[in-house]
This record gives C-alpha cells, structure tokens and sequence, in this order.
C-alpha cells in the first residue's frame, strides 16, 4: 500500500483469527483486507449521503418510506 499510515486496531481473538485465516487463503495482507472493508464502508456512506441529499430536498418522500428503504438495505 503506498501512501499509507500506520494504526493500530484491537480485534477480538476470533475476529483476528478469522483475519489471519483469510489473509493466508487469498494471499493477502491483514492489512489490505481491512483497507479494502474500511474503503467499501466509507463508498457506502457516500452513496447513502448522496441518496439523503436527493431526497432531503424531495418534499414527496415520507420519514416513513426512507426508514423503511435503509430496513430494506440493510442499513438498520
């Protein structure tokens, strides 16, 4: 990874386990698999900002149907 900072992150001792564990079998790093979730994560945010923002400005769209579209994506 280039440009990178280092950090330090506490696990639990199955949730590094299972890190280790898929780290060896697809050949990669912890650190890479964490960098790679953590970006994914951060992509979800920004599209769900994005959704928020259009819809903020949408006087048609109930409380109710946007709780109940972040349910239905799993975001609650």
């Amino acid at each position: 990874m280039r440009n990178s900072t280092r950090s330090t992150i506490y696990f639990s001792a199955d949730i590094y386990k299972a890190l280790r564990m898929k780290a060896a079998a697809t050949h990669r790093s912890i650190s890479h698999i964490v960098d790679e979730a953590v970006k994914d994560s951060l992509a979800d945010d920004a599209v769900d900002y994005d959704a928020f923002t259009l819809l903020r400005d949408d006087s048609s769209t109930s409380f109710n149907s946007f709780v109940s579209g972040l349910r239905r994506r799993g975001k609650l």
